[in-house]
This record gives structure tokens, sequence and C-alpha cells, in this order.
């Protein structure tokens, strides 16, 4: 467990849930046939069933429910056969009907976990449920329009339908590492699946984090604060350890905790309050009347568990088991789906697993990178897996050095070329003029008296720095057991 000090030296232990609201990838809004678009002119892609006209009738949409399906199986969560739709009452400017459509006491499915990794080893985050839910609309307050006031916010209804499952987690977390940790499984899970892009910057993954602390790990829970719509991992994480520090205080102090929402203020580095926390009476819940129940047929959870993916940490423990990875190096190549890909099509083609992890999470990515090529778009990289896997084998039966596979994979950056034509090209294969290389020693050896004179006096260990001059003049070229032969021969028949 994870105890923090404040300055008064009070200890508290933290309680951390998070609530996240994922966007499914589906094509058209969750109750009617409006497009789910990203940068369309405001209030473009709306029509009069989102915007809540009377008389108009919601239908649901099947490619939404079929991706929370997915999500829900890939937790292990408990499905319910037949779940309910309600109708959640609040009136803000970014909810034309005044209601949102959610769920609520009859929820698409319940339980499930997720697991993360801890200093202590797996630990498993338990769900309370995945629900199906619409979106509300968004409020534009920092307007970039000239004739609109400073103090005049706009609302924008695009967002208003677009389908969501909120999953909600029980209070399992104990500091703001496994609440960084939790959501960073979870985004990956949601990739993996193709249930949503996990895009916190652009609000397709949001998260709400519940936060309290106890003065004891056995004590009551303490009265939780609600962080409401951080939109990256690490603010997450900062959010939450300013919220334990400002509750830890305030006990200090002999106050009580408000039950509350706050919001995250990344400038300030603080959360500020923003409103009383509603409970579920506020929101006057009560069952949709206009849409009859959600049933789960067996045939429908039987397809939808056949296409479901090998999931991340499975595929990182068979990928390790297989290749004999480092536990980072597979944790960093099942970080995206796409990028796995690159690495099993690496593989695939020929091309020896360790080896082709090390290049794949070390030269690749850092090229990927200076590219601005994301992680999920690895299979789009410039230099293909088959491609890669043709310098690895290169490499690997000593033809080309490490050092000068490097220059090579450089030079296929942009050109279509095979990696052995390009190696031939650039005359980067391992030097085979044995009369090179011994003249290469016998400049070393003459041009460096003083560590001649190291070495035969007894101090052995220069003789790797004569190989690394050597390899050094050769562009790494030269074969390092004909190096060490060469410069043995010079320097035992060196003048002393």
């Amino acid at each position: 467990m994870s105890a923090v000090e404040s300055p008064r030296k009070i200890e508290v232990f933290p309680v951390i849930g998070l609530e996240v609201h994922a966007q499914l990838l589906a094509r058209s809004k969750m109750f009617c046939a409006c497009p789910v678009t990203v940068g369309a002119p405001p209030n473009s892609a709306t029509c009069p069933v989102c915007l809540g006209f009377p008389g108009t009738l919601p239908v649901l949409n099947r490619d939404a429910v079929a991706l929370a399906l997915r999500l829900a199986i890939a937790t292990g969560a408990r499905l319910h056969s037949e779940s309910q739709f309600a109708r959640k009452n609040y009136f803000y400017p970014d909810l034309p009907k005044g209601y949102q459509i959610s769920q609520y006491d009859r929820p698409f499915s319940t339980g499930g976990s997720i697991a993360i990794d801890t200093p202590e080893g797996e630990k498993a985050i338990r769900l309370v449920r995945i629900h199906l839910e619409e979106d509300a609309g968004k409020l534009l307050h920092d307007t970039p329009y000239d004739d609109v006031p400073e103090d005049v916010s706009l609302v924008d209804w695009n967002r208003a339908g677009v389908p969501l499952v909120e999953i909600v987690g029980e209070p399992d977390l104990r500091s703001a590492e496994e609440a960084a940790s939790y959501l960073t499984e979870l985004r990956r899970l949601v990739r993996y699946t193709g249930v949503c892009d996990g895009d916190m910057e652009k609000g397709s993954l949001r998260c709400d984090a519940n936060v309290s602390v106890r003065t004891s790990p056995t004590a009551p829970l303490g009265t939780r604060v609600e962080i409401k719509n951080v939109n990256s991992i690490r603010f997450v994480a900062k959010a939450i350890e300013h919220e334990i520090e400002r509750q830890a205080q305030a006990l200090a102090r002999g106050e009580a905790i408000v039950q509350e929402t706050r919001l995250w203020d990344e400038k300030g580095g603080r959360t500020v309050s923003m409103r009383s926390k509603e409970e579920a009476h506020d929101y006057r819940y009560f069952p949709e009347p206009d849409l009859g129940l959600l049933v789960l047929d067996e045939a429908w959870i039987a397809e939808a568990k056949s296409a479901l993916p090998e999931l991340p940490r499975t595929r990182r423990a068979r990928l390790a088991n297989a290749h004999g990875l480092a536990p980072q190096d597979a944790e960093t190549l099942v970080s995206a789906r796409e990028l796995a890909d690159y690495f099993e099509r690496t593989v695939a083609a020929g091309a020896p697993g360790r080896l082709a992890a090390n290049w794949v999470t070390g030269e690749v990515l850092r090229w990927m990178k200076e590219r601005k090529v994301s992680t999920e778009d690895a299979l789009s990289f410039s230099v293909s897996p088959e491609r890669l896997a043709g310098l690895l084998k290169l490499v690997e039966s000593g033809e080309v050095s490490a050092a000068s596979g490097k220059d090579a994979l450089v030079a296929m950056l942009d050109s279509p070329a095979e990696a052995a034509a390009v190696v031939a090209e650039k005359g980067l294969g391992r030097m085979r003029d044995t009369g090179a290389l011994e003249a290469a020693v016998a400049e070393i050896v003459a041009g460096n008296p003083s560590q001649v004179a190291l070495f035969r006096s007894g101090k052995t260990q220069t003789f790797g720095w004569f190989v690394g001059q050597v390899m050094k003049k050769t562009g790494g070229r030269a074969d390092p057991a004909a190096v060490r032969e060469a410069l043995t021969r010079a320097l035992e028949t060196a003048a002393p």
C-alpha cells in the first residue's frame, strides 16, 4: 500500500477508483444515423433525434453494442442477457434533450477486471460495470471568433449522441502510479480490441478519478472527491497526487473533507472546486420509455468471442517465452498492436527473435519517432518488416556488422531497395581484404607507441582500446575476430 505524508506528518492511505468514458469506434451515433465526426464545422453533424426535438424516437446502433460486447468479454465481465436504458436527467447547455440516455440499475455488464503490474507483482483491479450511453455536446469557452465576447461560451452539438461505454472501476487503486498503470492497460486494451482509438487529447478517452484518504489501511473509507475529465495519463497521476496531499493537509488541520467535484488546473498544478457532487437521486433516473430491453443472445456473444484478437498481456507473455525476450522489450513491443504485428512479421520473414526485438525497440522506434510515425502506424513505416528481416539476416550471419547495419537502415528509409542491394551499393559489407586490414592494424600500432608499451608491460586491458581504434578506422566493417588475430600478431612483434 502507498502511504503519503503531509507537511504536518499525518500519514494517510489513498483509496482511488476510476471512471473512464471511451468513445466507441462506430461510424454513426448511438441513437440516430448522424455520422461520428472529428473536426467537422460546429453543429453540422446533427439531426432532430440527437438534438432532442419533440416527437423523435431513438433507434439503437447495433455496431456500438457489438463494440461494447467485445470490451466486456475482453475484461472477463459478466454479460447480462437483458439490459435497460434509462434517462439521466440534468440540465446543461451541452445536453439539448435535457437528459442523457444511459444505463443505471440494469447495465450491460458487471464485474470483470483489468490487470496491472506493480512492484509486488500483478494486481487485478476489479470493475463494477461497463454500460452504454450517449455523449453530450461540447462547450467552447475560448472561442476563435472575433465577434463573440470573451465572457460568452458557445456549444457544438456534433458530439451529442456519440456512442460511449463507461468503465466504472472498484476503488482498488492505492496510488497515483497504480492509477496511471491501470489507465495505460485500459487504453491499450480498447485499442487492441478496436473498441476506441484511446486518444485522450481529443477526448476519445476521458477519465474521472474518485479519491479519498484514510488514516489506516483498515479504517472506513473516507469522503471521496471526484476529479473530472482529465485528458492525459500523466495529468491524471499529477491530479491524484495533488488531491491526496490536499486531503491529507486538510485532515491535519482538523478540517472535514467535502464531497465535491473538482477540476484539474494544469497551469496551477492543483485541483479546484467545480460543484458539489451529485448522487444518483439527483439525476432522477427512470427507464427510457422509447427503447425496449437490449437483449444479447448466445449466438451474438459467441460471434464476438471468436472475433476477439489476442489480448496484450497474453501476447506479451507469449512473445517473451517464445523468443527469450527481456520483460521490458516484450512490454514495449506490445504497447501497440501494430508494433507487435510489425515485430512478428519481421520474425516470420526470417529474422531471429531476440535480434529483431533489439532492433525494433531500438533503431526502428528511434527512426519512427524521428519520422513522426506513431506506433499505431508501425506497419506503414518506410522499412517494411520483410525488408528489415533481410537486413537482420545479414547482421546475424556476420556479413554486415551491427554498426554498418544501422547505416544500411538509414539508407533504406528513403530507398525501396532490399538490404543486400543497399549494403552492396554503399560498400557496407564485411571487409574481405586481409591486406587492407593488416595495413590498418599496422598503422594503429605504429602510431601509438605509448599504448604499445603499456600493453607489453602487462596492462593487457589496453588490447580492447586497440580493437576499438581499428574498428573505428575500418568504419566497423572489419571482422572482430580477424581484428583480434591481426592485432595479437602485430603487438607481439612490435618494437619495444
